[in-house]
């Protein structure tokens, strides 16, 4: 995909991309209910095609072109890099180059300086000469900007292996913070699960410092090549900048005089640490970047390529490749063929859980097969075992789900609350199995309630100030606070389950209320953005009992009346998170005009003109295959550093919304 030259979703900005959409279906027609009952059952026969025998459902889980680079540039390290891995990546990693020559991190975005820097180092590696004019588009562009300087710090890591950039001027993380006990400021504990299982590798890589011969030189990606990291003033040492940028330059002299025998013994820890956190199909959370980061840190170890552990973590990085067949040509016209495109993570649990809702909403009858088998893979993808979690809450009984195939270590809580509402639409054969795992699944939810009445996605009261001004962490989000759409699904869930009336739930609906934006929207954490949390929050609140016309629901409703598209439909761009014009403005799509409806349904609003006219959108831009087609990206990673095109997102919440504007809300109560 190319985005558009100046990275806008549109000519003149967010009011233009909001009206720049793929069809206008304008007012409901007659026979809306007809041509919406139509639209489910497609969606439940395209779903139920995509089922996989063992009855989960995954989409691929689309990120940006630095997955690719630095999988390459990581077999490039390990001496393992061979010419068919490297023609598709390069074939896919061109196809994502925008016009003028930069890649962005999402679909129609502005370019974006880290991105292109390791794409261009990617299809060096790949063959691309500098001087082709796609090389020489993308070079420029990042020396506008400031060159390589004005990358991220993972960025300069990688470059830094290869000796084309000086560890010296990276930010200096010790093996040594492993031996920070778990009350003290900028203990690893302090770090969302995502950054710790990714800092605790890198503290070791820190150490070392190696680097490989680069294979050529990057002359070309500097401002200045005989002065790449120009000196910068330090911020005043009165603010937190300026503190923590003088306790990196503490820790730079630390790096040269640190004791042997200390830091052999941290690194010895630090190895222990990953080795102990590796699944069972050998990689590390269940995410690309720490299985990475772990593998360079073990084989800096001594660890060799045949040991049992690297091979394994090797093994389950290829596990994110996604073959595709007929990709575009190289530069010269020539080369097409298969493209080789890296996810950062994977979503079975996920996808499994939002698809069955969507076909038990759908119309599908409750005890359907297909919804049997994926309650019998749910289950057998229950965590029992104790993860990082209980550092916080230690003698909580382990219960709940992760997002991925294997990550027993940090189940989630959106996961789980999602889980229970998709377990709880089936009739299964053995109800005390199911009614079992429930159980367990709300004790450890509810035992994960921090402090202020909210959830989180990982851990509890992981809310530390502290690590986000680490001049290291300029990566994105690296703690993992409550969210409004996490305590939602939990509050409906819990609501469901017949708790809506406990004080914990109470404290949960509570917190939601305190935290609804002015504009009566609730922020997205875990997708984009304001559609998104408002389009959580609403099912909850009415689930829990607020009726409809509590003024937060109201206030709700009329703000998503007010940035509903002039086709019908809903959209919000992901630049919503750094500029508040973009705020519930952007072209529409099936997933976001879903969670909009969603939420108008929850509020009672069926026969309102804007979810008739919701409806009509996504009835009218199905695809004869029953989906719909969505480029952009309505995902979040990290609030607008890191964004996610789930591929199934643009199925699941059609379905869903489709559902139950024609056969109703689902009611209460496990026996519903």
């Amino acid at each position: 995909m190319t985005a558009t030259t100046d990275g806008s979703a549109g000519a003149v900005g967010p009011r233009a991309a909001a009206a720049s959409t793929t069809q206008d279906t304008g007012a409901a027609a007659p026979g809306l209910d007809e041509a919406a009952a139509r639209a489910a059952e497609r969606a439940v026969e395209h779903l139920l095609a995509r089922q996989d025998p063992a009855g989960w459902w995954k989409g691929d889980l689309e990120t940006n072109v630095t997955m690719d680079a630095e999988d390459l540039l990581l077999r490039q390290f390990l001496g393992i890099l061979d010419a068919d891995t490297v023609r598709a990546a390069a074939r896919h990693i061109r196809g994502e180059q925008r016009e003028d020559g930069a890649w962005a991190t999402f679909y129609g975005g502005p370019g974006e300086v880290s991105a292109t820097v390791e794409a261009y180092v990617a299809l060096r590696l790949a063959g691309d000469p500098p001087e082709a004019p796609h090389m020489a588009r993308a070079s420029a562009w990042v020396r506008a900007r400031g060159g390589i300087a004005a990358a991220r710090v993972f960025t300069r890591i990688w470059l830094a292996l290869f000796g084309w950039w000086r560890w010296e001027d990276l930010p200096e993380l010790p093996p040594e913070l492993l031996f920070l006990p778990k009350w003290f400021p900028l203990n690893i504990y302090d770090f969302g699960c995502w950054a710790r299982q990714t800092i605790v590798p890198l503290t070791v890589v820190s150490a070392k410092r190696p680097v490989r011969p680069a294979p050529f030189p990057l002359d070309e990606l500097h401002t200045d090549p005989a002065r790449p990291n120009p000196p910068r003033p330090l911020a005043p040492a009165t603010g937190w900048d300026g503190i923590f940028q003088r306790l990196d330059k503490a820790l730079h002299a630390y790096h040269r005089i640190a004791p042997r025998g200390l830091r052999g013994a941290a690194m010895n820890l630090a190895a222990r640490w990953i080795v102990e956190r590796q699944e069972n199909d050998g990689c590390w959370g269940g995410i690309q970047p720490p299985a990475v980061y772990s593998v360079i840190a073990l084989h800096l170890l001594g660890y060799d390529l045949q040991h049992p552990v690297m091979r394994a973590g090797l093994e389950s990085l290829d596990r994110f490749a996604v073959w595709r067949e007929d990709g575009p040509s190289g530069p010269d016209g020539q080369g097409a063929g298969p493209t080789r495109m890296i996810e950062a993570c994977q979503s079975p649990v996920w996808d499994t859980c939002l698809a069955a809702i969507a076909l038990a909403d759908g119309g599908l009858p409750p005890d359907h097969p297909a919804l049997v088998k994926a309650v019998d893979w749910m289950l057998d993808e229950e965590i029992t075992r104790t993860g990082d979690w209980a550092v916080r809450r230690p003698g909580l009984p382990p219960g709940g789900w992760a997002f991925e195939f294997h990550n027993d270590n940090y189940p989630d809580i959106d996961d789980t609350a999602e889980v229970v509402l998709a377990l709880r639409r089936v009739r299964h054969t053995d109800p005390a199995r199911v009614d079992a795992a429930v159980a367990r699944g709300i004790t450890w939810t509810l035992g994960m309630q921090s402090r202020n009445g909210a959830w989180a996605a990982f851990d509890a009261d992981n809310t530390s100030p502290f690590p986000n001004k680490l001049p290291f962490c300029d990566f994105g989000e690296v703690v993992d606070p409550p969210s409004a759409d996490v305590t939602a699904h939990v509050v409906e869930m819990l609501a469901h389950e017949g708790l809506a009336e406990d004080p914990r739930t109470r404290r949960g609906i509570e917190w939601l209320l305190a935290n609804q934006e002015p504009n009566g929207a609730w922020f997205g954490r875990w997708g984009v953005n304001h559609v998104y949390g408002t389009g959580s929050v609403l099912p909850a609140l009415t689930a829990a009992g607020l009726p409809v016309s509590h003024p937060a629901v109201r206030r709700a409703v009329h703000w998503l009346g007010t940035v509903q598209n002039e086709d019908g439909g809903w959209g919000e761009d992901l630049r919503s998170y750094e500029d508040e014009a973009w705020i519930g403005r952007g072209a529409s799509t099936a997933s976001q005009t879903a969670w909009a409806l969603l939420a108008l349904l929850a509020a009672g609003e069926r026969e309102s003109e804007p979810v008739r006219r919701g409806v009509a959108w996504l009835a009218g831009t199905q695809r004869e295959d029953g989906t719909w087609d969505e480029p952009y990206f309505t995902g979040t990673g990290f609030p607008w550093d890191f964004s996610i095109n789930y591929h199934l997102y643009r199925h699941v919440f059609p379905l869903t919304a489709l559902g139950r504007y024609v056969h109703g809300e689902p009611s209460p109560g496990k026996d519903r």
